[in-house]
């Protein structure tokens, strides 16, 4: 065979394959990493904030996280109020004083929560039992229940239910950091939240949201001392009104009992709470 005429140049060369892309899989397992990450501390802080009517499991957490989607954008601004409404709430004006502290941080929707701000356990005692003197004081008005929005703390419920809320549940308060939920007349909220003692829940929008808490349904923050506690029992007779249709007077029908043996009730109460601990009902 004869290669004298033989031309490299009629041949062309084949290209060596391009590894310039980088493959997918190592930064789909990043992301898939930082999302797993997310959601654990996102889960940490669900757990954090304590019990509440959502179970504390994680199928409870991917609930509150789809009901972020429907949330209030704005918890301190008041809804309008009904027109066949106005000018009968149960507040008088002046009646509470501005409350003398910024806003505390609050969290959650179920548990809601604030994060901050907290009182000591001796004016929580305090608060806890004044609302257990007056179911005491006024048995033929109130009954203690365990509370039907979060099945695992005391609430104060009325015997007659003009606006029905959960069986007449007019408030409870949250052991783990003091601050309370309640029922409100709309004019009453729009003069707590002007006040600055609380805010609206987040689902207290109405509409498909009233399965999970009333549109009327509020925080009131935290009291810390004897005398933000008298505001804020003004605040729960207030409520009150609204849930009986009926204007709270003092010593009507009082059945007058001992102050601190009101307060030693609360602990069977609690623990009846604690065997009624379940369900996934907002608060």
């Amino acid at each position: 065979m004869h290669y004298e005429n033989y031309d490299a140049s009629n041949f062309t060369s084949v290209p060596a394959p391009s590894h310039s892309s980088p493959p997918m899989a190592p930064a789909f397992i990043v992301l898939l990493a930082l999302l797993a990450y997310v959601t654990y501390k996102d889960y940490e802080d669900f757990l954090s904030l304590g019990p509440g009517g959502t179970p504390s499991t994680f199928p409870g957490y991917l609930k509150i996280t789809f009901l972020r989607l429907f949330t209030l954008r704005n918890t301190y601004t008041p809804a309008p109020v009904p027109s066949e409404l106005r000018n009968t709430g149960f507040l008088r004006t002046g009646q509470i004083p501005t409350r003398l502290s910024n806003r505390p941080n609050v969290a959650g929707i179920a548990p809601h929560r604030q994060t901050n701000q907290r009182p000591s356990k001796e004016i929580f005692t305090y608060f806890s039992t004044c609302i257990m003197k007056l179911a005491k004081d006024y048995p033929s008005r109130f009954r203690m229940d365990v509370s039907a929005f979060e099945k695992h703390c005391p609430g104060l419920f009325s015997l007659k239910t003009a606006n029905p809320a959960c069986n007449g549940e007019i408030c409870h308060a949250h052991p783990i950091d003091g601050s309370m939920h309640m029922t409100l007349h709309p004019e009453d909220i729009k003069m707590v939240l002007e006040a600055g003692w609380g805010e609206r829940h987040p689902l207290a929008k109405g509409g498909w949201c009233r399965r999970f808490v009333p549109q009327e349904f509020v925080m009131v923050y935290a009291p810390r001392s004897k005398e933000e506690v008298d505001t804020v029992m003004e605040i729960i007779k207030a409520g009150v009104g609204w849930i009986s249709g009926e204007k709270f007077e003092e010593h009507q029908d009082k059945d007058s009992r001992d102050f601190a043996a009101a307060g030693d009730q609360m602990p069977l109460l609690r623990e009846n709470c604690m065997h009624h601990r379940r369900g996934a009902v907002a608060s």
